[in-house]
């Protein structure tokens, strides 16, 4: 009888790929993480449970077909595994790395819930991916048949590269325009190193482009094209341009920044590009008090990243405690090894100083819950302290920017908080072969539902398009 491949996880721990010494990933934007070797990564994948109903898939956004590729890399068969992975997912290997797994996948499997410690899904898949590009596998996209329509995306990050990749495999011509130097948007420009480095970024931009896609850079519609003449040139018009613009405080001054801005500059030097407002140190964090506000994902991000420019401290101030912050907690872990200090329950209500010298920080505690259930925060009466700093950062989210009424757009709508008003899945918005994806329709949300959400308009459009050939036809 053959020996059992899965349902190992009573004998074999959950065990992560080793992870880099704090101190030494200080010094550096490299991945903190070391890839698995190929006995490794079967090890693991064999601890899945194969159970009969996959909560690990059902709450992927993507829906992949997790057990089935964690059971091909568990019995060698990695090709498989890969071609598993891609079917449902266009970059596993970015997901791999920048995915929430811990509130996702990772949070819902099974063996998790039975304290046996989830399986290392996202490690794993990672692991297929970037084993896939070193064998050769990964290939330019060549369409059994070209069609001569035509599709322009608007946004070259994961919403409108996922939506391109899949239109080019069905034959659609295909243009990007983005306002960038670079394609990639937020994985480009918004990501850190040390958890995406830019050569997986853009050997996907690559494939696009040796794919057939055209990449129209440094073009800002409304300034550059007008969204009419995108319109005009195309049979199908994707806007998949992202939220941008920073929730901000009152408050202004020569060492209060945005952390795009901070984050964007750094993601610059690691391309070697001569960035003016590092040399002039307006947006670095070498030798500074640093103070970022914000619990997310980005806040992270920046914390993390002035940690490896040389900053002197690093606090992160966020208005509730820590179960309730919106970020990953495998990245505050992250950060407090590599030496940031969280200041729970704290608010900031003021600056001081131009350039600043200090943020006015209001304690707080968590009172009544809201609406949804969540505790409000509330302040402590007299509880202020001064924080001494040199460089803030805020890192309060984004919101869309009002695009529609930029460009003169007839036909296309905002909601009430400001989106791109869309159907669901479809993406399908008040004008006549115009749709929407990712965070400019959802708000501020993650890369993996942006690539949802590229795939699903894509399959919509190739009908749309099939629509006006069959009127075409009449």
């Amino acid at each position: 009888m053959a020996k059992q491949p899965m349902l190992k996880f009573v004998t074999i721990p959950r065990d992560m790929p080793e992870k880099r010494a704090a101190a030494e990933r200080r010094q550096d934007f490299d991945e903190i993480y070391a890839e698995y070797a190929a006995t490794k990564a079967a090890e693991q994948a064999s601890r899945c449970s194969q159970c009969g109903v996959p909560y690990c898939q059902t709450h992927c956004p993507l829906h992949n077909n997790i057990p089935d590729w964690l059971n091909m890399v568990a019995t060698g068969r990695l090709r498989e595994a890969w071609e598993i992975s891609q079917s449902t997912n266009t970059y596993p290997e970015i997901c791999g790395r920048i995915c929430p797994q811990d509130r996702l996948c990772e949070g819902n499997c099974v063996i998790e819930n039975s304290g046996h410690g989830t399986v290392t899904i996202g490690s794993v898949e990672k692991y297929i991916t970037d084993t896939a590009w070193e064998n050769g596998w990964v290939m330019p996209i060549r369409p059994a048949m070209e069609r001569d329509q035509s599709v322009g995306i608007i946004g070259a990050g994961p919403g409108g590269m996922a939506a391109a990749d899949m239109l080019r495999r069905a034959g659609v011509q295909v243009t990007i325009y983005d306002r960038h130097d670079r394609a990639g948007g937020l994985l480009t420009y918004g990501i850190p190193g040390f958890k995406l480095e830019k050569d997986v970024v853009m050997r996907r931009v690559q494939q696009l482009e040796q794919s057939g896609v055209e990449f129209v850079l440094n073009c800002e519609v409304g300034r550059d094209i007008s969204f009419d003449a995108i319109r005009g040139k195309h049979d199908a018009v994707i806007i998949a341009i992202g939220v941008y613009k920073a929730r901000d405080l009152d408050g202004a001054g020569a060492g209060i920044v945005k952390a795009l801005d901070f984050l964007t500059v750094s993601n610059r030097l690691s391309f070697g590009d001569d960035v003016p407002a590092f040399t002039d140190g307006s947006l670095t964090a070498a030798g500074k008090r640093v103070v970022v506000i914000g619990g997310g994902d980005t806040a992270m991000d920046c914390v993390r990243t002035a940690i490896r420019q040389g900053a002197t401290s690093v606090k992160c101030l966020y208005r509730r405690d820590r179960a309730n912050m919106p970020g990953s907690q495998r990245e505050v872990q992250n950060a407090e090894e590599e030496g940031v200090i969280f200041e729970w329950l704290s608010a900031p209500v003021g600056f001081t100083g131009d350039p600043v010298t200090s943020v006015r920080v209001q304690k707080m505690r968590l009172g009544a819950p809201d609406a949804t259930g969540r505790q409000m925060p509330e302040e402590i009466p007299g509880a202020i302290h001064d924080e001494p700093a040199d460089l803030v950062i805020k890192a309060l989210g984004f919101e869309p920017e009002d695009w529609p009424k930029t460009w003169g757009a007839e036909g296309l709508e905002t909601t009430r908080w400001g989106t791109v008003k869309a159907a669901f899945t479809t993406g399908q918005t008040g004008a006549e072969g115009v749709f929407a994806v990712g965070d400019i329709v959802r708000g501020a949300s993650l890369v993996v539902w942006a690539i949802r959400d590229g795939r699903d308009c894509a399959d919509a459009v190739l009908s749309y398009l099939a629509g006006m050939r069959a009127v075409a036809a009449e």
